[in-house]
């Protein structure tokens, strides 16, 4: 039997999760190695000088440490719900940078010395975007669940997660829905099932 890809992972990263939720879309088989980023074991340093999840291994010992790269080698391998049509790249850019900024800085006032509140405004301002997009559709790019949803819905979970009951009264009808039918799906439970953390001689698959 060939040897599978490994990723290293943390259940609650927003970017590793986007990668397994390609992965197991795409119906990868792979060693899932769950890891603390307070111990990260020497194999994931030793895989990628970046020294963050997520991090694939490939069995030929090529390296795929960015999420965005690994949820497309997935799909690119195996795409049976044609993900990669819903590939918005200038839409995922715009969580990965701009909200990214400011839901850091709501959600960790204290590491980074700002006011969360001003913060929490400016994410907000930002999901107002998303959130026209899906008054007219179900899924950001049109119809049905592609790449760009599984993308960026980590972090509006994350965003979400800080004050729930705030989050859930805000004018946000569309995106609430679409993050509600991501977080219910089989799917999400999946790419959420809770492994111990990883030392060698422990295998988990997908």
């Amino acid at each position: 039997m060939a040897a599978a890809p490994i990723l290293y992972s943390f259940r609650r990263c927003p970017y590793a999760m986007r990668a397994r939720l390609a992965l197991l879309i795409a119906e990868i088989d792979c060693e899932i190695r769950e890891v603390r980023l307070s111990a990260k074991p020497a194999e994931l340093l030793a895989a990628s000088a970046k020294a963050t999840v997520p991090v694939l291994v490939l069995p030929d010992g090529a390296v795929i440490d960015e999420s965005l790269d690994i949820m497309r080698w997935a799909l690119r391998h195996n795409d049976p719900e044609s993900w990669l049509d819903g590939d918005d790249a200038a839409l995922i850019a715009a969580n990965d940078g701009p909200f990214k900024h400011h839901l850091d800085r709501y959600k960790y006032p204290e590491r980074h010395g700002t006011d969360p509140l001003a913060h929490r405004a400016a994410a907000a301002a930002l999901l107002s975007d998303l959130e026209q997009r899906l008054a007219g559709n179900p899924w950001l790019c049109g119809d049905r669940r592609s790449l760009t949803d599984a993308a960026i819905m980590p972090f509006v979970r994350q965003f979400a997660a800080v004050d729930r009951v705030w989050f859930d009264t805000q004018p946000l009808p569309g995106l609430q829905r679409w993050l509600a039918t991501q977080l219910a799906s089989p799917l999400f439970g999946r790419a959420m099932v809770t492994r111990p953390q990883w030392h060698p001689g422990i295998e988990f698959k997908t």
